[in-house]
Formats: structure tokens, C-alpha cells, sequence
């Protein structure tokens, strides 16, 4: 039976030296050589988190313009060898995000953020972080500790009914409207669908 899980959206997040760390090619590819097969998971080939997943190289803590580029184009070569289930498009009303989640990440630890209304952030713990000189994860190495991945949202993009939803705690859905589209009444109760 597929159980389905409204996740909240915060928009209050304001640790200043989050994501200050670059993540670059050649500290991932150490990072990801010498990683237990929980690194592979969450950063491997396909998911949502690599740093690997548009084809080269690109920090999952800078913003990608996913809505500015098709999916089917940009996740070819990893389609044609079934290695991702990461999708995106947009219909008349709506931008949606659709991606499994690797297991190990289960639905506690996956966080939905949005930043100035500019940014959705997904983001979240797969070790946990051990006392340090910085006591939050995503202010340092954040890969250690943690995944992320940033995405700009499209200028018509109405981040404040951004949704989303984690099916079998491993289907991740957010769906943003665009602006002066939908009107109040469309939604569910509160600006937010459920889920089905």
C-alpha cells in the first residue's frame, strides 16, 4: 500500500554561512571513492543529489535553472541506461520536480526550503553530525554529513504555494504554480493540495 506524506515547506531558515563550502570535482571524486555504499546512494549516478546528474559537474549547493532546460535533452544519456528517475517539466499551471529519493534517506530526512522566494532547497541528513567548532552540518564539509540540491525557480514561479509531497517515503513531488494562475478556491484547504 502507498502511503503518501505532505512535507512542510520552510521559508525561515537563516543560518548565514549555509552552503559556504564548495563541493568541487576533484574533492568529490576523493569523497565519493573512498564512500560506503550510503555515499553511492545518495551521490551516485541518477540521483538527484550528484553533483554528476546534468552531465558534468555542478555543485549541488549553487541554484540550477532546471525549468530553463528539458529533461528529456539534459538526463538522456542516463535515461538510456535506466540509471535515473529524476523528472521535470512544466504544464500550463504548474512547475513540477519529480524524483525518487535514495532509500537510505527515508522521509525524516528530507527537508523542502525555500529562499527569498528565489530558491527551493532540498536538502537533508544521511550521517549525522558529530559536535564541532560549527554546530550546523551545512555550514562546513555539508557532504559528510548531509545532500543538497538548489534550484532557481523560474520568475513566474509562485513559491509561496509551493508543494510537496513524499509517496512510499521514497517519491519525492513538488509542484509550484505560476503566478495569478490559480486562483484561492483551486487549492485545498490552507493554499495546499493533498495528496492522492
Amino acid at each position: 500500500m502507498s502511503t503518501c506524506k505532505q512535507l512542510d515547506v520552510k521559508t525561515d531558515d537563516h543560518a548565514p554561512k549555509k552552503w559556504s563550502v564548495a563541493l568541487n570535482d576533484d574533492v568529490f571524486k576523493q569523497f565519493f571513492s573512498q564512500g560506503s555504499p550510503v555515499v553511492h546512494g545518495v551521490f551516485g549516478d541518477g540521483s538527484l543529489f550528484s553533483p554528476f546528474l546534468f552531465g558534468k559537474f555542478f555543485d549541488p549547493c549553487d541554484a540550477f535553472p532546471l525549468w530553463d532546460f528539458d529533461s528529456d535533452a539534459l538526463l538522456s544519456k542516463l535515461r538510456s541506461c535506466g540509471q535515473t528517475t529524476v523528472e521535470w517539466f512544466q504544464t500550463d499551471n504548474d512547475y513540477v520536480l519529480k524524483s525518487e529519493i535514495p532509500a537510505v534517506l527515508g522521509e525524516n530526512g528530507v527537508q523542502i526550503y525555500t529562499d527569498n522566494g528565489k530558491v527551493v532547497e532540498i536538502s537533508g541528513q544521511w550521517k549525522p553530525h558529530r559536535e564541532s567548532k560549527t554546530k550546523d552540518w551545512r555550514c562546513g564539509r555539508w557532504w559528510e554529513h548531509g545532500y543538497v540540491r538548489r534550484l532557481e525557480l523560474p520568475d513566474d514561479a509562485d513559491w509561496r504555494k509551493l508543494e510537496a509531497k513524499l509517496s512510499s517515503e521514497k517519491y519525492l513531488e513538488i509542484r509550484i504554480p505560476k503566478a495569478n494562475l490559480h486562483s484561492d478556491n483551486v487549492q485545498g484547504k490552507n493554499g495546499v493540495a493533498g495528496c492522492s
